[in-house]
């Protein structure tokens, strides 16, 4: 089963930069699309915020617009890992970055999280 394993938040300035990782591991013969979403503080797992997607067979990619401009996803299959680029950082764009992955077999994969904060 593939598990997900997010890293590269921390606590940044407003108009600053940062870049997640998401390794995946375990064996799936499947191909998976791979995405990112957010949680903002005081919401709920149902107020996740869909934030970028990439396809995982023609690699086309996908943006909210509140990121759009501003973030970019990208994937290494030689290293099973699938990155966010984060430029122009808001204050609003504090959050807990999740990391997924999913296809028409399954459910969707989540991994752990990791917090972004950037500060005013």
């Amino acid at each position: 089963q593939v598990q997900l394993q997010e890293s590269g938040g921390g606590l940044v300035q407003t108009g600053g930069s940062l870049r997640l990782s998401c390794t995946a591991s375990g064996h799936s013969p499947n191909i998976y699309d791979m995405g990112w979403f957010r949680q903002a503080p005081g919401k709920g797992r149902e107020g996740r915020e869909w934030v970028a997607e990439i396809n995982g067979r023609n690699y086309e990619t996908f943006y909210a617009d509140s990121v759009k401009g501003r973030f970019t996803i990208s994937t290494d299959t030689a290293k099973n890992t699938t990155y966010l680029q984060m430029n122009s950082l808001k204050p609003e764009d504090t959050a807990v970055y999740y990391c997924t992955a999913h296809n028409n077999i399954g459910p969707r994969i989540w991994g752990q999280g990791t917090q972004v904060t950037v500060s005013a």
